[in-house]
């Protein structure tokens, strides 16, 4: 046996003194390595069946139709983590954010502004605390119960009153709820409009107040979703993805907003929060009671 070992050895130096040397194939190594089964994007049909719809309600919202959006996430949320559904689209959301801007970049209102970011910013870091120590059947029963909240105000609600003065306190209270809304579910919408819509502002500049007030609140939420893990190279590419037609459908909310009446795609999207939102609150109260 030593003889033989001997032997090999004294022949591969002899190879190596002649120059053939042993030789690397990298074609061959490569394809006896076996390959990581990668997916760089979500295949998930089910999760296109509901990402395609979300994504164009956001894109409408976006162009002016606010309150469409609430659908989004909710619809999202059935097939994924209620964080997660939100991180993957809130680059979509950044992305319209920018749009939306520059076309409504001279009708909005300072003052609201001025009083509403400061407590977003207070309700950002409020979810961004707390989100860490619940469950995702927790979150689920909130994104549920803020989406039939929203509807059962929409349904209810009755003639509006005599435009009323805002109040700093008021502002700071409702931004800071909007903040921690929209960081939990992106349902940001429904408290930002309980303070500003009884001011009746002019339609373009309730738009545009909108759309600055929540672009800051969405640029903020990048830190907080990033610390809490809930970006993923495959989430990242499946935003990246669905941006395109993010951006058909925000141009095509802008296009909406200054043509058509917004009535019924309110009533289609309140429609679909209202069953979204119960059959989250059912998952939610039945994974919280198998525990």
């Amino acid at each position: 046996m030593a003889g033989r070992a001997a032997d090999h050895f004294a022949l591969s130096a002899k190879k190596l003194a002649s120059g053939g040397g042993l030789r690397f194939d990298r074609r061959e190594c490569a394809a006896r390595r076996p390959l990581p089964n990668v997916r760089p994007v979500i295949t998930d049909p089910a999760f296109f069946l509901v990402a395609i719809p979300a994504v164009i309600f956001l894109g409408i919202s976006k162009g002016g139709f606010g309150g469409v959006g609430m659908v989004a996430t909710p619809m999202v949320a059935l097939v994924l983590p209620p964080l997660e559904a939100a991180a993957l689209l809130l680059p979509i959301l950044i992305l319209q954010d920018m749009i939306s801007c520059w076309v409504y970049r001279r009708e909005w209102d300072p003052w609201n502004l001025k009083v509403l970011l400061p407590g977003a910013m207070l309700g950002i870091g409020l979810a961004w605390a707390i989100a860490v120590h619940v469950s995702d059947a927790f979150i689920r029963l909130t994104v549920g119960l803020i989406g039939l909240a929203f509807v059962f105000n929409a349904w209810m609600k009755r003639e509006m009153p005599a435009p009323a003065a805002p109040t700093v306190s008021g502002g700071l209270f409702w931004g800071a709820v909007a903040g921690f809304t929209s960081t939990l579910s992106q349902a940001g919408g429904p408290p930002f409009q309980v303070f500003v819509l009884p001011q009746r502002l002019s339609k373009l500049a309730f738009v545009g107040t909108s759309t600055l007030f929540f672009t800051a609140v969405n640029a903020a939420k990048v830190v907080p979703y990033f610390a809490l893990g809930q970006f993923s190279a495959k989430n990242l590419a499946t935003s990246a993805a669905l941006m395109p037609l993010a951006i058909a459908a925000n141009m095509l909310g802008v296009w909406l907003v200054r043509r058509t009446p917004t009535e019924l795609f309110y009533r289609i999207a309140y429609v679909l929060v209202f069953f979204i939102s119960v059959e989250l609150v059912r998952e939610g109260l039945v994974e919280m009671l198998a525990r």
